[in-house]
């Protein structure tokens, strides 16, 4: 491009500045993150404020990027505090009738008996690692050889790379589809697998609706993805009917208080009288003093702007502690407050109840800090974070390579509950080494209430 200048007969050739990265630097990313831009008490205060300083942050030159940005972060402020559509199913099958005969039964009938479920529960970081191009067996994982649940709640953080362009382009919905079907796969396979040997156990030959499923196959009733983050709920199809007022809520506390590169996806549903709330989170990471703070202040915000859609005729729960049964999920991020070579020394020992004295969760839990009220079970395993790449050693317990980061072994992924009727029967990890976290398990006996009158009904 040329240019004329004042003190030259001549045109002048201007050097065009080389052109800016397509997406934001870390050192934007590190001035969007600061404490004056992410405040916690109010996320969405001043949404005009937030989207100028973004644009001022953000390279002049990048016009379409800033664009679409600008749009993911108007959407993002504007939608952080509602509910959201499920990603799967796409559709729902109308309830308005069913909940009318539910509420003529319970006029004429109000007895009520209490039934017994299992609930498998399981969270899992999978450290922005997509499922192998050969596949990858689930079957060990979800336990699926051994035993028979009816509800299975999976919680995922981290199945892209929490890069710029993730947490502020569209979702890449097809690793979300890939997860679901591997899952699908490993239920159905080895569903078919025990029923098979069941009927040929029987000599019957298999009866079933059409278009049903077997009694022992499962579906997904829900699934949700936000950046990182995916939920998926699957149910044995003899209870499928019996599932109702499936809702899912999204709550941004990442970059600027609100996207989805921190935060938790919610989810709630009905199984006959008794309503599930499930919460899978990734909270606020870092190994400093003081960042178990960051923790339970992204804690607070998921449950105090979580709140699902109410129903219009139906006195439905819309906030998580308001739910029958509530267990809540994922890479929560807590870690161990003792000294790097203290932690090292300790699980080398294998000393794990003096490392537990020192978990961050526990504590913050102890002092009425965070989580009040709820439940975990005994942790009889090792540490869940952080692991070399397909390999049992955990970073710093081998000679750190120049440059990398230190990060001490932890229990950053957990499972806890909150409420009555609920009793856990196994707390386990489980030995994938796929990513630098190890998948964390749990077993639940879940009490639920049925109305003997819809006994019948619920047959057809």
């Amino acid at each position: 491009m040329k240019l004329p200048m004042q003190h030259h007969h001549h045109p002048v050739r201007v050097q065009s500045p080389l052109p800016y990265p397509p997406f934001p630097t870390c050192h934007t990313l590190h001035l969007f993150s600061s404490s004056r831009l992410t405040h916690a008490a109010s996320p969405l205060h001043n949404k005009e404020q937030a989207v100028s300083e973004l644009l001022f942050f953000l390279p002049f030159s990048c016009v379409m990027w800033t664009r679409l940005v600008a749009s993911k972060l108007l959407h993002r402020l504007s939608s952080s505090n509602s509910s959201a559509a499920a990603d799967f199913p796409t559709t729902t099958t109308a309830t308005s009738n069913w909940d009318e005969i539910i509420n003529l039964q319970r006029s004429c009938d109000d007895g009520k008996e209490t039934r017994n479920y299992k609930l498998f529960a399981s969270t899992w970081n999978v450290g922005g690692m997509a499922p192998p191009s050969d596949g990858l067996n689930l079957e060990d994982w979800l336990h699926t050889r051994n035993a028979s649940y009816d509800i299975y709640v999976l919680g995922f953080q981290e199945i892209v790379p929490l890069s710029a362009k993730n947490v502020f382009g569209p979702e890449k919905t097809r690793v979300a589809a890939k997860w679901n079907s591997l899952i699908g796969a490993a239920l159905n396979r080895s569903s078919s697998f025990s029923e098979g040997r069941r009927e040929a156990k029987m000599g019957e030959q298999r009866v079933h609706p059409v278009g049903e499923g077997t009694a022992r196959s499962f579906h997904c009733i829900l699934s949700k993805q936000m950046v990182g983050i995916l939920v998926s709920v699957w149910v044995r199809a003899d209870i499928r009917r019996c599932i109702r007022h499936a809702g899912v809520c999204c709550v941004g506390c990442g970059l600027m208080g609100c996207l989805g590169n921190k935060g938790s996806i919610s989810v709630r549903f009905c199984l006959h009288e008794t309503s599930f709330c499930v919460v899978c989170c990734h909270l606020a990471s870092g190994g400093k003093e003081g960042d178990e703070l960051h923790r339970n202040s992204d804690a607070m915000e998921i449950f105090s702007r979580t709140c699902f859609l109410p129903h219009p005729s139906l006195d439905l729960p819309t906030k998580i502690l308001d739910h029958d049964r509530v267990i809540l999920l994922g890479d929560l991020n807590y870690r161990v407050s003792l000294p790097e070579a203290t932690t090292l020394s300790l699980v080398e020992q294998k000393n794990w109840n003096v490392l537990l004295e020192k978990d961050q969760l526990r504590t913050e839990v102890s002092v009425g800090r965070v989580f009040d009220g709820w439940h975990e079970g005994a942790i009889t395993f090792s540490p869940t974070y952080k692991y070399y790449p397909n390999s049992d050693e955990y970073y710093g317990c081998i000679q750190r390579k120049k440059g990398e980061k230190r990060r001490v072994p932890a229990w950053c992924d957990r499972i806890i509950w909150h409420g009555n009727g609920i009793k856990q029967k196994l707390y386990e990890r489980c030995e994938s080494k796929l990513s630098d976290h190890r998948p964390v398990r749990s077993i639940f006996g879940v009490e639920v209430e049925v109305v003997t009158s819809l006994t019948s009904l619920t047959s057809f």
